[in-house]
């Protein structure tokens, strides 16, 4: 079986791999690693992840072919997702992977990296959750918001909410990206940049 740990085996090479990344902090350049992903909806106990789409950023520049994307096979397909999913289900030529096999590919990507989305934390819990379906942890990479990284800049409260579409327009970033998961990560990390210059981070 591929996944042998889910029956009780040891924990996977690949997540002991992954925790062994933060056991030291001799970071030279920091790694950001901007992630959007689809889902089949906003719940994060009951919904599932259908794509992923991340690109790095080291210092101030997106790394040229620091790239990822994946999407993830569905055993059972939700009609009502449609709407939500956008790109993942115009993708019929894709290769498909199982959950398990996304998430590996996944954490080999991000490793020790600082992970930043816009309005993150559902994308968050929902890899937390599929790594708990897997019997594994909870992700260790710190994370920064987008959002509160404008909220910040413009000193709005925390409760302030804007769409990753308003921000695009605030800092002048084109959305013209913005069909699929690898799109919106790309956008978002135009505006990331933007933002980080802003802020001197």
């Amino acid at each position: 079986m591929a996944f042998d740990w889910l029956t009780g085996g040891s924990a996977p090479q690949f997540w002991k791999n992954y925790l062994a990344l933060f056991e030291g902090d001799d970071k030279e350049r920091r790694r950001y690693v901007i992630f959007d992903m689809e889902a089949s909806g906003m719940d994060w106990k009951e919904d599932v992840i259908l794509s992923i789409g991340a690109i790095g950023v080291t210092g101030n520049a997106i790394e040229v072919g620091d790239f990822m994307q994946v999407f993830v096979q569905q055993d059972k397909f939700n009609t009502q997702s449609v709407a939500l999913s956008g790109g993942a289900l115009r993708q019929p030529t894709q290769e498909k992977f199982v959950e398990a096999e996304a998430m590996i590919q996944f954490l080999n990507f991000i490793k020790d990296a600082t992970l930043v989305g816009h309005n993150v934390n559902l994308d968050i819990e929902m890899i937390n959750q599929a790594l708990k379906r897997l019997d594994l942890g909870r992700l260790k990479n710190p994370v920064m918001d987008t959002n509160t990284l404008y909220q910040r800049w413009k000193d709005l409260p925390e409760d302030a909410t804007i769409t990753l579409d308003e921000l695009c327009d605030a800092v002048k970033i084109s959305k013209s990206e913005r069909l699929t998961a690898a799109g919106n990560a790309y956008t978002t990390a135009l505006v990331f940049l933007k933002l980080k210059r802003k802020l001197g981070i």
